[in-house]
């Protein structure tokens, strides 16, 4: 049996997208889940997805911005699965929006469930995983934590924020039993875009808008997401790309750390520093 197959795999942002896809694919590899949302009908719709799992599955309601919660989350774990072997911080929104558009409020509520739910999610389940003779932790960050991006400053801050954390964390962990995975996934096939909050200060008409221009570059699928991050997991990788889009925009960043900005709106069709 694979490390994927025999354990306790915990979930947020499960009622959906790459969750779901996480949940489905270990759910067929024979892993017992616990599936934390704030949807309960999204959760429903993901146990009702699982073909025939062998293992035993439990589902939790969950603001991860919720400090408490996510404490009681991993305290119900321990109780319902005895264990927990690995740990997918996944849960995540959008802000759309330029800095002046965004009032504080919204941005403390993006970084409330985006970056400070990675935090609780880790600090509150360390202690289950380190007791494993082999336990990983996913961190979800973004092709957003690589580039700053205009109409994106508070998913891009808190993606970066993701991004420097988990390697921290890293390094931190190095040589224990705790394995960690920073993902960095580019535009992938879910519904963040068309659920994103619209700033304060912005038209409403800015999502059509952002959706729009998602839905054509958005190249990859959930499944082939989530299967590259179980893969990654596997080989106990630190950091992972998903998409040529990320590869192109990593590299590019890279080349030209002060620049790129110029090429990305071009290739993206969003307005560059100077419109």
């Amino acid at each position: 049996m694979s490390f994927l197959s025999e354990g306790v795999a915990v979930i947020t942002g499960a009622g959906s997208g790459m969750g779901r896809c996480l949940a489905q694919q270990l759910a067929a590899k024979g892993s017992a889940l616990a599936l934390a949302d704030l949807n309960r009908d999204g959760l429903d719709a993901t146990v009702a997805s699982l073909n025939s799992p062998t293992a035993k599955v439990t589902t939790h309601i969950l603001n991860v911005a919720d400090e408490s919660q996510v404490q009681s989350f991993a305290a119900d774990v321990a109780s319902a699965h005895g264990r927990a072997t690995l740990l997918f911080n996944n849960a995540g929104v959008a802000l759309l929006g330029e800095l002046h558009q965004i009032s504080l409020r919204d941005f403390r509520w993006l970084m409330d469930i985006n970056f400070w739910g990675v935090v609780y999610g880790c600090t509150f389940f360390l202690p289950l995983l380190k007791q494993q003779k082999r336990a990983h932790i996913v961190n979800t960050s973004s092709v957003l934590g690589l580039i700053g991006a205009i109409g994106q400053g508070p998913y891009a801050a808190s993606k970066f924020a993701v991004r420097g954390y988990t390697e921290c964390l890293h390094h931190e962990l190095a040589g224990s039993s705790v394995g960690v995975t920073c993902v960095h996934p580019g535009f992938v096939r879910t519904s963040i875009a068309a659920n994103a909050k619209v700033g304060e200060r912005a038209s409403e008409s800015l999502r059509q808008e952002s959706l729009a221009r998602f839905e054509k570059v958005a190249h990859t699928d959930p499944p082939v997401a989530a299967s590259k991050i179980l893969r990654a997991v596997e080989l106990n990788r630190p950091r992972l790309l998903i998409g040529a889009d990320a590869f192109f925009l990593d590299a590019w960043q890279r080349l030209k750390p002060s620049t790129y900005w110029n090429l990305v709106a071009k290739q993206y069709e969003v307005r560059d520093k100077h419109s």
